[in-house]
């Protein structure tokens, strides 16, 4: 599963598309801030990006933009929030939360991890790297990703979940610099944002297939939240 833990079959949902879309929202809403043109906002530029890759409405993309630059008249405000704590079976578990309502959000952290174990902060924090996240795919056929990640200043790669694209991680303070060095390296960035990665994952082949299950299904109802914006799992892909 790697370091971001992704829904198997999440496309299938018929609102996947709405929770996907709320999410993107979000992040439109926060690059937004820097500057509604994409053009002059790298940030907003790759979120835009990812937005129109899953067929995201102009509509409600347009509206995401303008509302997190101020141009509605409209304020707008989000509260990082990270929750640690266990899925079953104890795989430690990191969630990332973009709220308008931390009380709201605490609350349902509670509820939801009943089936876990809601953990204080650190609890698991150290088991997990913070680092930059960067999806990328080749541009060019000889494009290399070894050596892309050298020359670039990324710390590691490994394949990304989507065929052809590989992730690119580097120390949080690099992400940009990074970002902005790989397509000099025969790669196109897709997205870019700052993660958890786990220092010593679970192999899914120590649980049983009932006992996934179990994981599975808790990790969806985390990423299922409208306030969660990322689940960070410790378990191996």
């Amino acid at each position: 599963m790697g370091a971001q833990w992704k829904a198997k079959h999440k496309d299938l949902a018929a609102n996947a598309k709405g929770r996907l879309f709320g999410k993107l929202a979000k992040d439109i809403m926060i690059a937004a801030r820097h500057g509604a043109d994409p053009a002059a906002n790298a940030r907003l530029r790759l979120v835009v990006e990812q937005a129109r890759k899953v067929s995201m409405p102009k509509d409600t993309l347009d509206r995401a933009i303008k509302k997190g630059a101020g141009l509605t008249g409209e304020t707008v405000h989000f509260d990082h929030v990270i929750y640690e704590g266990f899925a079953p079976h104890r795989v430690p578990v990191m969630v990332e939360c973009l709220t308008d309502n931390v009380n709201r959000a605490a609350s349902d952290m509670r509820v939801l991890f009943r089936k876990g174990q809601l953990g204080t902060s650190g609890s698991v924090s150290w088991d997990f790297d913070h680092v930059g996240m960067i999806e990328a795919e080749p541009a060019a056929k000889d494009a290399d990703a070894e050596v892309a990640a050298i020359e670039a200043g990324a710390q590691d790669f490994h394949l990304g979940d989507e065929e052809g694209t590989t992730v690119f991680l580097t120390d949080p303070t690099d992400l940009d610099l990074v970002s902005r060095a790989l397509p000099a390296q025969g790669f196109t960035v897709l997205s870019s944002r700052l993660g958890y990665r786990p220092k010593n994952p679970i192999d899914p082949g120590s649980l049983s297939a009932e006992q996934l299950e179990e994981v599975e299904a808790f990790l969806a109802a985390l990423d299922a939240n409208e306030d969660v914006q990322n689940v960070f799992a410790g378990l191996g892909g």
